[in-house]
C-alpha cells in the first residue's frame, strides 16, 4: 500500500489518456498532485514550473526520443525517474538507466506494482532519506569526501554531483567499507525488497559511481568480486 502522499507532485509524461487516467485516478485519491504532458518540450517546461517529486516517463512519445527526454530531465534536476515503457528488453532498460532514470516499469503493469515503484523510489531519493546512526557524519576515502547529513560529495575538494541513487549506492557501499556487498544487498539497500534480481541495475550504477568518482590511472575505488558483488577496499 502506498503511503499517504502530502503534497507530493507526479509529472506524468504519456500521450495515452486511458494510461493518464489510470495513474491519475490512482495517485489523487492517495493524496498525489498529478501534472500530464503529452509531448516533451512541455514536460521540460513543467520540470520548472511546477518541480514535480517523481516524473513516470513513457518511452514511446509522438515527436521525440524518450531515452534522449529523459537525459535532458537529468541533466536539468535530480527528480525521481521512473520509465514506463511497452519495450522489456534489458537493452532498453540498460539503456534508460544509463541516462539517469531510477527505476524501469514495463507495460502492461499493475497498479499494485506502480505504487510499490513510486514508493520505492521516493524513499530512496528524497532528502528525508537520513544515514545510520552508527555511521560517521563524514566518510573520508583518499581524496572524496562523502557527508552523510548533507549528501554532498568532494573529489579533492571540488563538488561532485551525484543523483539520490547514486548517492544511496556509494553511502551503503561507505558505510561498509572492506566488507563485499552482495547484488542482492545492494538492490535490497539501494533500490529496496522485490528488486533482488535486478542486477543490471547494479551494474551500471556502479558504471556511473565509477565514472564520476574515479580517475584514469588511479587506484579503483570501487572494487568487482565476479558473480558476487562490490567493495570498497578496507583502509
Amino acid at each position: 500500500m502506498l503511503e499517504q502522499a502530502v503534497n507530493t507532485r507526479a509529472l506524468v509524461v504519456e500521450d495515452d489518456p486511458n494510461i493518464v487516467d489510470l495513474i491519475r485516478s490512482n495517485l489523487a485519491v492517495r493524496g498525489f498532485d498529478t501534472v500530464v504532458s503529452t509531448d516533451g518540450l512541455r514536460a521540460l517546461n513543467l520540470l520548472e514550473t511546477e518541480a514535480p517529486d517523481i516524473v513516470l516517463l513513457d518511452l514511446m512519445l509522438p515527436e521525440v526520443d524518450g531515452f534522449e527526454l529523459c537525459r535532458l530531465i537529468r541533466e536539468r534536476s535530480s527528480v525521481a525517474i521512473i520509465v514506463v515503457s511497452a519495450r522489456g528488453g534489458e537493452r532498453d532498460k540498460v539503456t534508460a538507466l544509463n541516462m539517469g532514470a531510477d527505476d524501469y516499469m514495463t507495460k502492461p503493469f499493475s497498479i499494485e506494482e506502480m505504487l510499490a515503484r513510486i514508493t520505492a523510489t521516493l524513499r530512496r531519493t528524497r532528502p528525508a532519506d537520513t544515514a545510520p546512526d552508527t555511521a560517521p557524519p563524514v566518510i573520508s576515502i583518499g581524496e572524496l569526501e562523502i557527508d552523510l547529513s548533507s549528501q554532498q560529495v568532494t573529489r579533492g575538494g571540488l563538488a561532485v554531483h551525484l543523483t539520490p541513487t547514486e548517492f544511496a549506492l556509494l553511502r551503503e557501499l561507505a558505510t561498509n567499507r572492506g566488507k563485499l556487498l552482495t547484488h542482492a544487498h545492494l538492490l535490497r539497500r539501494v533500490w529496496g525488497r522485490g528488486y533482488e534480481t535486478e542486477t543490471e541495475y547494479v551494474r551500471v550504477y556502479i558504471r556511473r559511481l565509477r565514472a564520476k568518482l574515479e580517475s584514469d590511472g588511479a587506484a579503483p575505488l570501487i572494487l568487482t568480486q565476479p558473480r558476487a558483488g562490490y567493495r570498497i577496499a578496507a583502509e
